[in-house]
């Protein structure tokens, strides 16, 4: 059975849909988790469901910050075993129509701020001679989309990215890898029209959309030890929508 108990575990993005599943799951799990976002409200809500965690507001935009917030959790957790980077935003708009701003804001946040969580969660994943990094992509990084342009290379740059953070990385036994997910059930896809909804699964071959489970799942396998061997690699959950 998988347990994290006694790993210190950072989850960025935790007060969205995947990133509650992520809190749950590794609570569940019995990890020790600190939870980031940009809003106290979900934040404290997301505190009094599960009283065991840590949470920490925080915008990962300012780059300028991040080395000290990963202080800060480090100071709060004593380490940090493994760190799963969820947060993201999109900003979409066709290729032609797309504002500077759109571009600049969804790749800064979506990899830049990636990067520099990685970079200053090795620094203490190699003095602990031991460390698991998940980033969560997203099947338009390997398939793009219509009107995302900007957030399909920013998911796709995340892949490449961590293969080479795994390289750097493996003989200090840092693992780093990618769960990348196809169309998953939230409050969002919760409005979707049911016509829309019907086109939308019909092109899924296992005909329904994924849950936050089904990747919180894939991500709790690449943090434990069952993993311990697999580094630079991209789990696709997606229900066959892509296959690599």
């Amino acid at each position: 059975m998988i347990s994290f108990k006694q790993k210190k575990i950072l989850i960025t993005g935790a007060t969205g849909g995947i990133g509650y599943s992520l809190v749950k799951k590794f609570n569940e799990l019995e990890g020790t988790v600190l939870a980031t976002g940009t809003n106290n409200e979900k934040l404290d809500k997301l505190k009094k469901e599960f009283p065991n965690i840590n949470v920490l507001k925080f915008d990962i935009s300012q780059h300028d910050k991040i080395e000290e917030f990963i202080e800060n959790v480090n100071s709060q957790l004593v380490g940090i075993d493994v760190l799963i980077n969820n947060a993201g935003i999109n900003l979409d708009n066709l290729s032609l129509r797309m504002k500077e701003d759109e571009w600049k804001k969804v790749i800064d946040i979506n990899l830049t701020s990636t990067f520099y969580l990685c970079k200053y969660s090795l620094k203490k994943m190699l003095k602990n001679k031991y460390g698991r990094i998940v980033n969560i992509t997203s099947i338009v990084g390997h398939t793009g989309n219509l009107g995302q342009a900007n957030y399909s290379a920013s998911k796709g740059a995340i892949i490449s990215m961590s293969k080479s953070l795994a390289i750097e990385y493996a003989k200090k036994n840092i693992t780093v890898n990618c769960v990348s997910p196809g169309f998953i059930q939230s409050k969002m896809t919760d409005n979707i029209v049911e016509s829309i909804k019907a086109v939308l699964t019909s092109k899924i071959p296992m005909s329904r959309l994924g849950t936050g489970e089904d990747v919180s799942n894939s991500v709790a396998f690449l943090c434990s030890d069952y993993a311990s061997y697999i580094t630079g690699e991209t789990i696709h959950v997606n229900g066959g929508m892509y296959m690599a």
